[in-house]
């Protein structure tokens, strides 16, 4: 075979392996598995029957799903958000930082006491174990969104605990000294990385929303790929600087989520695209990187079955449930927040690091991590459309809208804006006449299950409906339409 058949070949398999996870979604709403987990064990299979294809070296896997990690923060933290964020802001920040120590304690002291582990393996177990990852969790309902404040604070609480999470891995692996001086200089790390993370993170959201809004390119595929450009130039100046790279991205698309910038809903979309792609790709090669040899063991085996099973039924619920009071939660929405924390691509990645720092155990480690997660995203994601039922968590079913309609400006439309209705808000139930009395602006255009409603002052606005709204440009019509 000459190097171009070969070249070929390569090519032939990478297609088939796109086409595959395009597919992949429908698969996992018919068997009721994440998407992810479908790759993860697709990658091992792989790697197992053909070790040519996990030949690659760990720190090659670890940059490429670094990588990854950065497309899908910025992209959570632009479909988060600043109007989203803010109305969840206290509860997102505690539970990113607050949860994510007690989860990391709890399994410290766990791997330490239980399961024989010196006091550092312990220790950086429990940080790859602490982030979660809400991506899993929405893959598996479909065409299903989880609706309000509960959709937000999972997420937000996963994009707040990815960085915390991989930055106190990092704090661990960089202490200096013994005792409680290896301590004071880990806490030091940490928040070092966190203060300059948030810092870089709001410094390259505002930099990004000025040229968004500023900068105008010849075509705009460009304004995407310009945005992309801007993500990882934001996580390298994080991480440079010696602070949370990955927070910083995060932040960053927050910030830029809502500002109205030309080309806004196609940079939307191609960063969403680019995020699910980065997705399937980090728990492929995170699949490529384990043998099933190593999962069989059976201390790994059993650790790791023990170690999923605590955090599910136990530390989950009951000690970040403890840490979770003091947000404002309906007892069915608080429930299904615990049991929805689910672990995801960053735990394994966090085991590469922890493999490529050479500490004693270091392979049975990731191979543990390697079980909890997969336990966690087969068993937990696979229940999760039961939670939801079982919880009462309102949801609406997002059908494709392949068609569309719209008018193009050449300066920013003032005062047009594009709502979804959500139940209990002040608009359901409502008639298009009677908003425009309450309100000094009109609805334009209704959606409704993917249709056109005919328009006049006696209709009626429903839960579920997009609506388009135009007033005046200092009125803002958006409160009309909220639950919160």
């Amino acid at each position: 075979m000459t190097a171009v058949d070969t070249f070929s070949v390569a090519v032939l398999l990478v297609s088939l392996a796109l086409i595959a996870a395009v597919y992949a979604n429908r698969l996992s709403e018919w068997i009721r598995i994440p998407t992810p987990a479908l790759f993860l064990i697709a990658g091992a299979a792989a790697a197992n029957l053909m070790p040519a294809l996990g030949s690659a070296s760990k720190l090659f896997d670890e940059r490429i799903v670094t990588l990854a990690l950065v497309f899908i923060l910025f992209d959570d933290g632009m479909h988060i958000g600043w109007s989203r964020f803010k109305v969840a802001a206290g509860a997102i920040t505690w539970l990113g930082v607050a949860g994510t120590a007690v989860t990391a304690a709890a399994i410290a002291a766990l791997s330490h006491y239980l399961f024989g582990f010196d006091w550092m393996p312990s220790l950086l177990l429990s940080a790859a174990l602490s982030p979660t990852d809400p991506a899993v969790v929405f893959s598996v309902l479909g065409k299903r969104e989880i609706a309000g404040r509960t959709s937000t604070i999972l997420e937000g609480e996963s994009g707040a605990n990815d960085p915390v999470g991989i930055a106190l891995l990092a704090s661990l692996l960089g202490a200096t000294g013994v005792g409680w001086s290896a301590v004071g200089s880990g806490v030091l790390e940490f928040a070092l990385q966190m203060v300059i993370g948030i810092a870089v993170g709001v410094a390259g959201g505002f930099g990004l929303s000025f040229v968004l809004r500023r900068l105008t390119l010849p075509n705009e595929a460009l304004h995407s790929l310009q945005t992309l450009a801007f993500a990882i130039l934001i996580y390298a100046g994080g991480t440079l600087l010696h602070g949370s790279g990955f927070l910083a991205v995060f932040v960053a698309g927050i910030l830029v989520g809502d500002v109205r910038a030309p080309y806004k809903r196609e940079i939307k979309r191609f960063s969403a695209g680019i995020a699910s792609l980065a997705e399937i790709v980090a728990f492929a090669v995170l699949g490529l990187s384990i043998r099933f040899e190593d999962l069989a063991k059976p201390g790994v085996l059993f650790i790791g079955l023990a170690l999923a099973g605590i955090l599910i039924l136990v530390v989950r619920p009951l000690l970040v449930g403890l840490v979770s009071l003091p947000i404002r939660l309906k007892a069915g929405e608080r429930a299904f927040v615990l049991l929805a924390g689910l672990k995801g691509a960053v735990p394994i990645l966090l085991g590469m690091f922890i493999l490529s720092s050479g500490i004693p155990r270091a392979h049975e480690i990731y191979a543990i991590i390697f079980v909890v997660v997969l336990v966690s995203v087969i068993v937990q994601g696979g229940l999760v459309p039961v939670m939801t039922r079982a919880f009462h968590i309102r949801t609406h079913i997002e059908l494709p809208r392949p068609w569309t309609v719209d008018i193009r400006f050449a300066e920013p439309p003032k005062g047009l804006t594009r709502n979804r209705v959500e139940r209990g808000s002040l608009a359901e139930g409502l008639t298009v006449g009677e908003l425009a009395r309450q309100e000094v602006g009109w609805i334009t255009m209704i959606g409704r299950d993917g249709i056109l409603v005919p328009l006049d002052s006696t209709t009626k606005v429903q839960a579920g409906d997009t609506v388009l709204t135009q007033s005046k440009p200092n009125v803002d019509l958006r409160r009309l339409f909220s639950a919160d």
